[in-house]
């Protein structure tokens, strides 16, 4: 299981992780619910701005665990390809493994790599989550020992 910490998210108030990768045969990330709080520890005023930095932050984790094979880009820019071919045009993965960068090259040609949320250049962000976001505040995984046991919220 890999940890996921990015230094961009205010570290978490006890001993949980925002995110973890699990590898085994499947991929599968786990995020705890975000708050709006930065990572200096200010909260922004308002309820808009507090949600946004919470998507920012999720954004932060997925990057943090990066792209996996590339398939699920590989499919939304066929598909942006004809939409609308101007988001298509700069593609931006975060990645650090060499053989994942490699393989993904293989379905994504012309990806540009990055090793951190904060080496992306600025601009719009088109994330992708596959039904990820919308079950964000639903699971938690505490360290308890040795292990990871998974938080249920009733």
């Amino acid at each position: 299981m890999k940890v996921l910490s990015p230094p961009t998210i205010a570290a978490p108030f006890a001993r949980y992780a925002h995110g973890v990768e699990v590898p085994a045969g499947a991929r599968l990330v786990v995020t705890s619910g975000q708050l709006g709080r930065g990572a200096d520890g200010t909260v922004p005023a308002g309820a808009a701005a507090q949600a946004a930095l919470c998507f920012a932050n999720c954004a932060a984790i997925l990057a943090e665990a990066g792209p996996g094979r590339g398939t699920l880009m590989a499919d939304a820019l066929r598909v942006l390809r004809r939409a609308a071919p101007t988001l298509a045009a700069r593609v931006h993965l975060v990645e650090t493994s060499p053989s994942l960068r490699a393989r993904q090259a293989t379905v994504v040609p012309g990806a540009t790599w990055h090793d951190g949320i904060e080496d992306l250049p600025p601009g719009p962000l088109l994330l992708l989550a596959n039904e990820f976001l919308d079950a964000l505040p639903i699971r938690q995984c505490v360290r308890r020992g040795a292990g990871w046991v998974e938080r249920h919220v009733a």
